[in-house]
Order: C-alpha cells, then structure tokens, then sequence
C-alpha cells in the first residue's frame, strides 16, 4: 500500500520535479518505506511506498521491460500470480516478481480493459509514451482513493487531497454543493468532493486524458437484481458456496512478504474473517481490537471470546471520550471531509496500535453489511412496509423501538411522530429510496446551521434528486431491498466506510486493510441471492450465519446485532477538553469562517454545555459543525 502522485502539462512542458517532490511528501505517511519520482517529458509520476510485496524489487515508479510505460500503484492486486503465468504465455516478459509489473504487462495485453481482469484494491496511473496517454483506474468497491483537478496548464492526480494542495495553482475552497450533499448523506456523491474544483474518480471506474481531453468510463457496477430461484429451494448448497468464495478470498489476501493480522471487532464478520486466516495460514494470529471505556459501546467481552475460540494472540487499545477529543482534529485532517461522527477516532487509534505492534496489513470484516442484510436499516425499511399494509396497527410500529434500543430519544416517541418520521405513507412506499428517506431527512434538518450566505450558494439545489439521476437505468425493477443494498454499497460504502472510518484512518499509520467480503466474486455471488437468505423475517445475515457454523462460536453467531458506535458529542465537554474545542466553536471563529450562523451555533454548543443535548440529530450537528470547523483551519488559507 502506497501513496501516489502526479501531473501532466497541457501544454507539453516539462513536468516540474520540485512540485511532485511536494506532492508525494504529503502523503508520506501513506508511504514511509521509500520514494521515487520520474519525470517523462510532460509527465511526471511519484510514489511513497509501503513495501509488501516484493520487498527488493517493486520500487516505483516502475518501467515496463522495454521503457514504454510508466506506472505508480497504490493497492495489492490480490491473483497477480495468477495473472503473471497468463502473461508470461503469452510471452510477456518480467523483471520483478511484483504486482505492479503484472498491471503493466496486463495493461499491455489488453489495453484499458486490463482491470477487468484485475481482483484486488487499487488506485494506480499509467502513462504511455507511445500514445501519449495518462490512465488511471480505481477498484471497483472504492477501497483505495484516488482525486484529480485541473489547472490552466496541468492535469493532477494523488491519493490524497492534501498533496493537490501542495500545488500552489490549485486554490483551496469550500464546496457549498459538496457540503450540502455531505449534511444529507454523510458523504459526498463522486466525482464532487468537499472541496471546489476538486474531484475523486468514483468507484469501477477508468480514466483517460489525451490531447488534453478526460474521459471517464464505468467498468464494473454492482447490479443488485436477485437471479431468479438462485439460492432457493437448497440453502446448504448456497451457504456452502458462499463460504468458498470467501474462503478463496481470504487465501489470495493473505499473499503478502510482511506479516499479517486481524482487526477482530467481536462480529460475525470480524470474527469469521480471522477464523477463516487460522484455517488457511494455520499459524498463531494476531489480532487487535478496540475497547471503551463507556460501557455502552465497549464490546471487549465478545473480542476475548472470539480470540480464545480462535487461539489467537489478541492486542487491544482502550479508548476513553479524552482519546476521542485528542485525536479529532487528526482524523479531521487524514479524513479531508466534514465528519458527523466520532466513529473514525477509535480506528485511528487501532491502526496505530497495529503499527506499534510491527504489522502493516491487516484483514477486517467490511463489506459484509451491505449485501448480506447486516444492517438495522434493511430492518428497519422491512418493517415500515410491514406497518404501512397496516397503518391502523398498534403493534407494528413497536418494532421500530425493539429495532433502536439504544436510541433514547426515539424510546419517547409516541406513534404519529414515528409515522411522519419514517415516513410510512403511501406516496413514500413508491419512491426507490424509499429505505433510506428517514435517515437523510433527519442528516438534512442539520443544514439549517448554514448561515443565510452560504444557503444562498447552494440556492435551490436538490441532492436527493441528483443522486436519484445517478441511479442505474434498471434500478426502479429491482426488489425494495436490492435498492437499499445498493444505495449502502454505492454511496456509504466506498465514501464513508471505506474512506473516512477505512483507508485514511489506517493510512495514517502506515497500515493496509484487506477486505475478504469485498471480493468481487462474492459481491456478485452476495448480489444474485434472494432476499430472504439474507434478512430472514428480521434475522440478519441468515446466510452467513449458516456459512459460519462450526468456524465461530455459537454464541457471536446468534449474538444480537450491535452496530459499531462510539462515543459522540459529549466527548468535547468533559471536564479537561482540549482548547481547541472552545475556540473553533466561538461566534468568533463560527462568523470568521461564514460556513455556519454564530447563533444557531451557540445555541448547540450551550445546550451540550447544559448537558441538556441527548438525541442523534443534536450529536451529528455538533460534530458536523466542529469537524467543518477543523477542515477550514487546516486547508483553507488563512
């Protein structure tokens, strides 16, 4: 895993040296192991590397055999060895026994199509002398970023924001529409990013620039369209399936020339995960996890149960509300957007526990909520639908409180605000976002933060409509809970998951995550099966359940489903907070950086102050506005 950077002038100049020397020094946290810079004429590529495979000799950026291409690759291509022995067939020649070589020689044989040939999680750029050309490709699922822009004169990429950043052409604003889309859906909608003008290539997608012309093309999209009867009728034989297909991706995540571990949350599918590496390697693993200090989050009984189960050799890291406000303004800063939870802060803190421990790869559990019916939201949709063929029902809607224990505030609700709030209507019921109305109505109520000014940049923008307009041109045939699936798997996923609370929290400890779920065979495997082998009446992951019987102890199997939280908002007002809070939180910095109303502001922070603040909307405004605040002091000039 690696960090990369690059440019190509528009007007055939020399690519300047000193700039991409700039660039990939702000990402040398993604690559503290070496460097490497090469300017071809008009291009220039760097790269920081964190060396995993082939230790010796996968320097980059890497030359194909006969100097033509020129490449610098973030990710792991995971059947590379697969691959090579196709391509040396083929009569392709290699010089290293790296993945990165194997992407060139592909790229070669098949052109732009080469990444379907491609498993793994990547981010890489190619130029090609001969063409004249700049490709760059990221995975299908999202789990490696990848940002551009454009100048007058050049075309930029990187890894990070921060390192477009240190291009002093590239100016550094605030995206009123990405921020909008962000107080909505958590995340922004690719290619917009929280900042203007610059853009992040979305998942399964390629990217070309020629004659000063970018053309981006969709390789791969998940189509959640159950196939009919698959699955049904024999779920042995589908359960079965499932577990060597995650059994097979698990070995190929394994292949690594640097020791590797296992995030093991207490989960399922941490848990399967890390069971699935002991049947393989066969070797004593270790494991990592985080614990709270605050009962309500801490899930330490269960991490100590799978690791005796497991025999694994466990590491954990305690996390208190003081940890959480010590380290947000850092994971503010690998993060590059606003964020409305604490949630990334403990995982933060797990990587770097992980790097102490001298590990820079680790296997974790993500990807299994989005398209085997893991989450309370799938429930929660189900259950709507249920009470709506029964608005007059004074039962149904209890569901939804047994479904959110943990919610106080939903606990006091009586049945009229349940029914407005999770919109149980009739005209609801046809939208195809029908699933996830209730929570980006709830995210949205928070833009009324915004002050007059920054509204008035936004205007009369919709993003619920725009990413409507995204959706694929089959979507509105697909079953209800296909739609919800891929919602979470497109937008959440890879912008949220994957990106704030995945790979920038990791990154900035220098240690890669693996994802065995995110295999694309058992993304499409996952995305074929009936609903019903997923979400099970209310029973979530029924098909993996069955698929982990004899590998993980019955009672984390059964276990009631506890989504991973952390401790929020109240983190920032314990006696001994850090001064940074009072600060960006003042009507004086609120008004300096015009994003937010002084007043509003100070009216939330008062309320936390009077310790009088208890819902989930109050938690996200607040941290929404500080997280906003912390993003303009660290990338906006002063």
């Amino acid at each position: 895993m690696c960090g990369i950077a690059g440019v190509l002038t528009l007007d055939g100049s020399q690519a300047d040296r000193d700039q991409l020397a700039r660039m990939i020094a702000a990402v040398h946290h993604r690559g503290p192991d070496a460097s490497g810079i090469e300017v071809r004429g008009p291009a220039g590529l760097a790269h920081a590397r964190l060396s995993i495979i082939d230790l010796e000799g996968g320097a980059q950026p890497m030359a194909s055999v006969d100097g033509d291409l020129w490449i610098t690759f973030n990710g792991e291509i995971f059947n590379y060895i697969e691959l090579r022995e196709e391509l040396l067939k083929k009569g392709y020649r290699f010089s290293t026994r790296s993945d990165t070589e194997v992407i060139l020689n592909a790229y070669r044989a098949y052109g732009e199509n080469c990444v379907n040939h491609f498993n793994g999680q990547w981010a890489f750029a190619i130029w090609d002398e001969q063409s004249r050309k700049l490709f760059l490709a990221r995975d299908r699922s999202g789990v490696r970023p990848l940002f551009y822009t454009q100048t007058k004169n050049s075309f930029l990429f990187a890894s990070e924001i921060k390192a477009l950043f240190a291009c002093s052409q590239v100016a550094k604003r605030i995206d009123p529409i990405g921020m909008d889309q962000i107080f909505t859906f958590w995340v922004t909608l690719p290619p917009r990013t929280a900042f203007r003008n610059i853009f992040q290539l979305p998942p399964g997608r390629s990217l070309a620039v020629t004659n000063n012309q970018i053309r981006v093309r969709r390789y791969w999209y998940l189509r959640c369209a159950p196939d009919p009867g698959f699955g049904n009728g024999n779920e042995q034989k589908a359960s079965e399936e499932l577990l060597h297909l995650l059994e097979d991706a698990t070995r190929i995540r394994l292949r690594s020339d640097v020791p590797v571990g296992a995030y093991l949350s207490g989960g399922l599918d941490s848990t399967l995960t890390t069971a699935l590496i002991r049947k393989i390697a066969g070797h004593r693993l270790r494991s990592f996890s985080v614990s709270f200090d605050d009962g309500d989050f801490d899930e330490s009984a269960f991490q100590c149960e799978a690791s005796t189960y497991l025999a694994t050799e466990h590491s954990h890291i305690s996390c208190s509300h003081g940890d959480i406000a010590r380290v947000f303004p850092e994971v503010v800063q690998h993060a590059e957007q606003p964020i409305l939870r604490t949630a990334p802060a403990p995982m933060f803190l797990l990587s770097k526990l992980v790097r102490k421990a001298g590990f820079k790869v680790v296997l974790t559990g993500e990807g299994a909520d989005e398209t085997l019916g893991g989450y309370d939201i799938f429930k929660e949709a189900k259950i709507r639908r249920f009470w709506a063929s029964n608005l007059d029902s004074k039962w149904r809607p209890m569901l939804l409180k047994r479904l959110y224990p943990y919610l106080r505030d939903l606990q006091r609700q009586p049945t009229p605000y349940l029914k407005h709030f999770f919109h149980v209507k009739t005209e609801d019921l046809r939208s195809p976002l029908f699933s996830h109305l209730p929570r980006w109505e709830m995210t949205a109520r928070l833009k009324l933060l915004f002050s007059s000014a920054f509204r008035e940049e936004i205007n009369n923008y919709d993003a619920v409509s725009e990413l409507e307009s995204s959706l694929p041109a089959d979507f509105h045939s697909w079953p209800p809970s296909s739609q919800a699936e891929f919602i979470e798997f497109e937008y959440f996923l890879s912008g949220y998951l994957l990106s704030s609370q995945g790979d920038r929290m990791a990154m900035a400890n220098s240690v890669e995550g693996r994802y065995p779920f995110l295999d694309y065979r058992v993304l499409e495997f996952s995305a074929k099966l009936p609903a019903t082998l997923k979400l099970k009446v209310l029973n979530e992951k029924y098909l993996l359940k069955e698929a982990s019987k004899g590998l993980v102890p019955q009672s984390i199997v059964h276990r009631r489903k506890q989504p991973y939280r952390a401790p929020d908002a109240r983190c920032f007002f314990e006696a001994g907070a850090p001064a940074y809070v009072r600060d960006l939180l003042s009507p004086c910095a609120i008004k300096r950086s015009g994003i937010f109303e002084a007043q509003a502001v100070s009216a939330l922070v008062g309320k936390f102050a009077a310790g009088k603040a208890s819902s989930v909307k109050d938690d996200m405004a607040l941290l929404g506005v500080l997280s906003t605040e912390l993003l303009a002091t660290q990338f906006l000039p002063n």
